[in-house]
């Protein structure tokens, strides 16, 4: 909707002298303009809401269901805005911009002449024309002390963290967290914006941003190792995926294996996913992304969300396999630009009641692990049918009220050590209980000092990490708490830096060519010592913590965006 009864003036163009130069007579023409726009978008069912001195150019094409608008914020004549768009204070949409769909921005975000926010999507299915395609939209959040440049694309999807500088031209397909310098086609980050060697505008730097100001220098040998293998990688990731593909005999879409030779799985189509996500950018090769999006959301349960192993029967609650597939599948859609079809009903539909008792009745004394794995998928279900429905769960604020009173503040972990195997069950239960809540909805653990002992205990066990032991669950579980916890206290992280180099120093001699990583890395037969793509995306992944961990990711050139994404939802319970 747009007001051509004035001719387009200086503020049109350059709204940011609006603010300190209008007349009067210029602010009351500006607010009686405002009045008309609010009440045309009201006739049409929208919802406006626009702070004081705010500026609307009537040059812009403005067509929302809502919008806000904080303080000193302004849309710039020619910018086109649709949808659902919010702005915090001091936001400024340029000339010829583009904002569509559901856009939400914090405060003081600059978006550059001609670039485009698109925060909706369509499928191209290749069985209608695409015009006629439905549309979809995950959203586009953008933090505070955003700077977009010129030229830019945003997809949707996308998640923007605090005091981001993106380049002009850049597309950004893939989120960027909290003071990235970004740029390119598709975007990857170039360097942290507090470095201070490169703070004026000069060359990318190291990604210094998950180890605090005083962490030592980087090994410059081992960054160099870093690139190196993850060229190779990147190389190699086309004939790594080819090689667990299976054609189907009947001509039906193929699938993906672990390894040649082993049983279909929900998990190895989830498992390719991830790792083309990582080193290709885009869907795995041999497969189209449509119909591994159409089998994914096809396997879900429409009454209770869950998505159950290839032929098995109805999943449930207690399916170890369906808990896991909310996180694979749900993530591996999402990189596939899709989602879930059904929100996860069963977890939906838990009252307090029934959930403080599941909790209570899960073998945390035995199995930590076990019970860990099942925490995840009640988390994670929380979180997608938040993020994807808007269904905020009855039974959330029990979920965590249980963790945190169920913590032992003795050893910082949920579980006890068993005689055999020690602290394995509890640190193994510790990721994954923090992974699908903790870790994905940004919350600080209850004691993050004594569990970094724990860890840090069970790290030094020689039956699970001597010279010749190590499988890439086990290192998982330590890296992935300690990562976790450096974002809350520095106690005892030159330790797990030395720890977490040593395994990266081993991690890098495992790749195997044209085949990538085994489950274990330790010698010996059998299905964990055989390259798969488990193994694969596990150790991709962990090599990305243990770099982060050490300020050296950036050396990887890849950033795990799915199941191991490290910045957590941009929302709350």
């Amino acid at each position: 909707m747009t007001s051509t009864d004035h001719t387009p003036g200086r503020h049109d163009y350059c709204p940011w002298l609006y603010f300190g130069s209008a007349t009067d007579e210029e602010r009351a023409s500006q607010e009686a303009w405002q009045r008309r726009l609010v009440e045309r978008l009201a006739e049409h069912g929208g919802e406006t809401e626009l702070a004081e001195d705010t500026f609307v150019s009537p040059w812009a094409g403005i067509d929302t269901e809502r919008l806000r608008m904080g303080r000193r914020s302004y849309i710039a004549a020619h910018a086109y805005v649709t949808h659902e768009v919010t702005t915090g204070r001091d936001c400024t949409i340029n000339p010829f911009a583009v904002v569509r769909g559901r856009v939400a921005m914090g405060d003081g975000v600059r978006i550059g002449a001609h670039s485009s926010l698109l925060g909706f999507n369509h499928s191209i299915a290749p069985d209608r024309p695409v015009y006629k395609q439905p549309h979809t939209s995950r959203g586009i959040e953008i933090g505070d002390d955003v700077w977009i440049g010129s030229h830019v694309v945003v997809l949707d999807g996308v998640t923007i963290g605090d005091h981001c500088v993106i380049g002009a031209g850049a597309v950004v397909t893939r989120d960027l967290p909290d003071w990235s310098v970004a740029a390119g086609n598709p975007a990857r980050r170039l360097r942290d914006r507090r470095d201070p060697a490169r703070a004026a505008g000069g060359a990318p730097g190291p990604d210094r941003s998950a180890a605090p100001a005083s962490a030592s220098p980087p090994d410059e040998d081992l960054a160099a190792r870093l690139a190196r293998f993850a060229a190779r990688a990147r190389e190699q990731a086309p004939d790594v995926l080819a090689r667990c593909l299976v054609r189907d005999p009947d001509g039906g879409p193929a699938w993906y294996t672990d390894r040649p030779g082993a049983p279909r799985t929900v998990r190895a189509d989830c498992d390719a996913v991830e790792i083309a996500a990582l080193l290709l950018e885009g869907p795995p090769p041999g497969v189209a992304a449509d119909d591994l999006t159409a089998r994914l959301r096809g396997l879900q349960d429409e009454r209770t969300g869950l998505l159950p192993e290839h032929g098995a029967g109805p999943p449930t609650l207690d399916d170890d396999d369906a808990m896991y597939h909310i996180l694979c599948a749900g993530y591996a859609l999402r990189l596939l630009g899709s989602g879930l079809a059904h929100p996860v009903r069963a977890v939906h539909e838990l009252t307090a009641e029934q959930l403080t008792a599941r909790l209570d009745a899960l073998p945390w004394e035995r199995q930590a692990w076990r019970s860990g794995h099942w925490v995840d998928g009640i988390g994670t279900a929380v979180l997608l049918n938040l993020e994807d429905f808007g269904l905020r769960a009855p039974a959330a604020d029990t979920l965590f009220g249980w963790l945190l009173t169920h913590a032992d503040p003795w050893h910082g972990l949920w579980g006890r050590p068993g005689p055999k195997d020690r602290w394995l069950q509890p640190v193994n239960g510790l990721y994954r209980l923090s992974r699908g809540t903790f870790a994905q909805f940004g919350l600080p653990l209850p004691y993050p000092e004594r569990a970094v002992d724990t860890v840090l205990t069970h790290s030094a066990d020689p039956a699970f990490f001597g010279a010749d032991r190590g499988n890439a669950c086990n290192v998982l579980d330590v890296i992935h708490p300690l990562w976790l916890c450096a974002r809350q206290t520095r106690h005892r992280l030159d330790e797990g830096r030395e720890w977490a180099e040593r395994q990266l120093d081993r991690l890098l001699g495992g790749w195997r060519d044209g085949a990538g990583f085994s489950f274990a890395l330790s010698p010996g037969a059998g299905a964990k010592h055989e390259p798969g793509l488990q193994g694969t995306e596990m150790w991709l992944t962990i090599a990305w913590l243990l770099a982060d961990h050490l300020g050296l990711s950036d050396a990887l050139g890849y950033r795990p965006a799915g199941i191991h994404r490290p910045q957590p939802a941009r929302l709350g319970l």
